[in-house]
């Protein structure tokens, strides 16, 4: 895939002249204004950014440090591109975050030589958190790199009145399976697991993430509850078509999932019932959030697991949740006791 350079500066020539010295750097992207730059950054995040200084506006000072405000953006890379030099520039050039600074005129070579260096450093910073971030068994996100995740989701979420729903899935019965088959089928039928999810996914923004030994999570971005429901049927005919033998559950013949389902609606204002336990808890909403799916998952397993339920905060215009039970594509909805 090829890198992303984004060119800011509120003169046109100025960035046709970069633009032609870093013409086989990567795709390279322009705006003339600081405020163009974040929308378009928002939208898809680029590699590197070259930043004029002073722009008119909203200048490259004030840019850079929007962009380290926000999570999403915060690990980008900036060049300042200037008509002013000397120490003094520098520290306050670095005191924003920015990773370097070039003067004007820009010197074609010294150009070139500093952009490949901070692709490269960037690449190596996406590896390391790669790492951090990711389960090496499954491939999925780990806790922690779930848990970023669903934060800057949720506030998305927030921000922009957008659905967003959360899937919990837990293996059953996974204890009996690695006594009866062993601790190296039981990875294998973990890695299974993982990929089946990424299969019911399919769209890039979705995110799959082993949250404990056994169980996983499922963020779904802009999902509604309809389009999560769908998801966790594909995952339990999948589980269902891969047919993974497990003859010591009491469940089924093979190894089954079951999961919970949780969604924020795009315009939740229906005011909680102070009886609610899950609105009760002394929790910041994305915790109450989590606390949905893990409830539903609870009634999947309570009601014999190898399905899916979904905990709705809107069925029948109530202010309090109900559950409702997704079996072969229609909602029965069924009352859950706390």
């Amino acid at each position: 895939m090829q890198e992303c350079i984004l060119l800011v500066d509120d003169s046109p020539p100025s960035i046709q002249l970069m633009g032609r010295m870093l013409a086989d750097h990567g795709e390279l992207r322009f705006a003339t204004s600081g405020q163009a730059a974040l929308e378009m950054m928002r939208g898809t995040a680029p590699d590197l950014v070259l930043l004029d200084a002073e722009m008119p506006g909203m200048s490259g000072f004030e840019v850079c440090c929007a962009m380290k405000a926000e999570p999403e953006l915060a690990d980008i890379p900036v060049i300042f591109v200037t008509a002013h030099g000397g120490a003094e520039f520098e520290v306050a050039a670095l005191d924003v975050g920015a990773a370097d600074f070039i003067a004007k005129p820009v010197h074609e070579t010294l150009l070139r030589a500093r952009v490949r260096t901070q692709l490269r450093l960037k690449r190596l910073a996406d590896e390391l958190r790669l790492a951090a971030t990711h389960d090496a068994l499954t491939g999925a996100a780990n806790r922690r790199g779930f848990e970023r995740a669903l934060e800057r989701e949720w506030r998305r979420s927030q921000r922009n009145g957008l659905w967003l729903s959360l899937m919990l899935v837990d293996v059953d019965h996974f204890k009996l399976y690695n006594d009866h088959y062993g601790h190296i089928a039981g990875d294998t039928a973990l890695g299974a697991v993982a990929g089946a999810l990424r299969e019911a996914c399919m769209r890039p923004t979705d995110v799959v993430g082993r949250y404990g030994g056994e169980e996983f999570a499922v963020l779904l971005p802009d999902t509604p509850d309809c389009g999560a429901i769908h998801i966790a049927h594909r995952l339990l005919e999948t589980m269902q078509r891969l047919g993974i033998a497990h003859a010591t559950s009491p469940t089924a013949a093979h190894l089954t999932v079951s999961v919970g389902i949780t969604t924020l609606p795009e315009s939740d204002n229906i005011p909680p019932r102070a009886s609610d336990e899950l609105c009760c808890a002394p929790a910041r909403p994305v915790e109450n959030f989590l606390k949905s799916a893990d409830r539903a998952l609870y009634a999947a397993k309570h009601a014999g697991r190898a399905q899916a339920w979904h905990l709705d905060h809107l069925a029948g215009n109530e202010p309090w949740p109900a559950l409702a039970l997704v079996d072969s594509g229609r909602c029965a909805r069924a009352g859950m006791a706390a």
